[in-house]
């Protein structure tokens, strides 16, 4: 007997683990509303709400799938209310005002996609993986670029469409702009602002250049983002498979009033609603993957680790060891934490290792440190980072290159070298001749046929 099942699931605030119980649901095929993601209240996690229609010993077997999810902490199952909230009418997950509205292919129409032409701008990392996927999901794709670049006949060679970024933009419907941040003006005043009018599309994979007013679109064109969360390889290769990786969607203009459903297609266009889109705005996706980079990702991790390293060698101890012991050894935690979050990472270590990361880490991340972040945030927030590096490639970007010098001129990095050349893996072991089977010795061949 099918019955309305509410079903509460308290997990890690991880897109990984959010696709692997969102996967839970799509393979078992059942009836779902209600779909609701928000804060649990709880540091660091998530709670997700929906209904199941169906019968109990279905959505047991669901709510144990839920159980065995690296990164699910608990779920919990009661009597269902009617879930359906006649104020979602925009589509995706019914979503509070305090929580995220997530679009899967479901909500999206790829056929909005027939019949137009979508100019892709730029052919790097993510440009390669959006034309080829778009173009196997059925879309007229046109990519733009400078001509008779590498670029060029490398998409050339892909048997793309392949055209200066004025003629691209002219014959296009949607135009997408995945050119470096410090370029995007330029490309776009060249080559992109002539050919808008009204009831065309322009779009980007991350919201810097509208945020801070770089670009500034006519008011009658609809401005939007798609941002797959994965370098474009793996927006590639999860494609061919069958599969999808997570994105953000986000409407700054909506001119024809169909902004989001038209950006939705393109999302499905590059699989990313196999995946799951969570919608944001250009502020926020600019702010926080900003401070994300400079304060975590990049900054934060390069500073620590090159402050451990010389911290060890100071001390005397082989710059070597220091180098296995503050940078190899990263990539082991970051798979872990990528895997199933830090409560992951914390059960695969030692009890040694996590009784220090409970004791010692908050004396490095103390709140100095905090207060230097929150200072970042404000900078972020207020413009002043954004004017301070397009000043600096505007005039040359002197200082952006010698930073680039002095870092690679470090101790880490000539150690490093000598150690990723020991590792076939590596891009230093990938470069390094390796050695060849030794030939037998004279007469060896012959004892063995005797």
């Amino acid at each position: 007997m099918t019955a309305a099942i509410a079903v509460d699931v308290l997990l890690d605030g991880t897109l990984l683990t959010l696709n692997r119980a969102v996967g839970v649901l799509r393979r078992r095929n059942v009836a779902v509303e209600g779909l609701a993601l928000g804060p649990s209240g709880d540091g660091g996690t998530s709670r997700m709400t929906f209904v199941l229609h169906t019968d109990a010993a279905t959505a047991d077997r669901v709510v144990q799938q839920f159980r065995k999810i690296v990164g699910v902490h608990a779920v919990e199952v009661t009597t269902a209310q009617d879930p359906r909230d006649p104020s979602d009418i925009n589509g995706g997950a019914a979503m509070s005002s305090s929580t995220v509205r997530v679009f899967y292919d479901a909500d999206a129409d790829p056929a909005r996609l027939e019949g137009r032409v979508i100019a892709v701008v730029g052919y790097g990392s993510q440009g390669h993986a959006h034309a080829l996927n778009l173009r196997e999901s059925g879309a007229r794709v046109i990519v733009g670029l400078r001509e008779s670049g590498k670029s060029w006949l490398r998409a050339k060679d892909e048997g793309l469409d392949v055209r200066s970024v004025a003629d691209a933009a002219r014959a296009a419907d949607v135009i997408m702009m995945l050119v470096p941040d410090q370029e995007a003006r330029a490309v776009y005043e060249a080559g992109v602002a002539g050919a808008l009018r009204a009831g065309k599309t322009l779009l980007f994979a991350h919201g810097f250049n509208v945020h801070f007013n770089e670009i500034v679109p006519p008011t009658d064109v609809d401005v939007a983002m798609i941002a797959p969360k994965s370098p474009g390889h793996l927006v590639r290769s999860e494609f061919q498979a069958g599969r999808g990786v997570p994105g953000l969607v986000a409407v700054h203009q909506d001119a024809s009033g169909q902004a989001l459903a038209n950006a939705l297609a393109y999302a499905a266009g590059i699989g990313c609603t196999r995946a799951g889109v969570l919608e944001t705005t250009f502020r926020e996706e600019t702010e926080t993957d900003l401070f994300g980079e400079q304060a975590v990702l990049c900054g934060g991790v390069t500073a620590l680790v090159q402050a451990g390293f010389e911290t060890l060698t100071a001390a005397g101890y082989a710059p070597e060891i220091a180098y296995f012991e503050c940078l190899h050894e990263l990539k082991l935690i970051v798979d872990l934490m990528y895997r199933g979050g830090m409560k992951f990472m914390r059960y695969s270590i030692s009890d040694t290792a996590e009784y220090g990361d409970y004791t010692r880490g908050p004396r490095i991340v103390n709140d100095k440190v905090k207060a230097e972040m929150q200072q970042l945030l404000r900078e972020i927030q207020s413009g002043a980072f954004a004017r301070e590096w397009i000043a600096e490639t505007r005039g040359g970007a002197r200082r952006f290159a010698e930073f680039r010098r002095d870092a690679a001129d470090h101790p880490i990095e000539r150690v490093g070298a000598r150690l990723r050349a020991m590792m076939p893996w590596t891009e230093e072991g990938k470069a390094r001749p390796q050695p060849l089977t030794p030939s037998p010795r004279r007469g060896e061949g012959e004892r063995a046929r005797a």
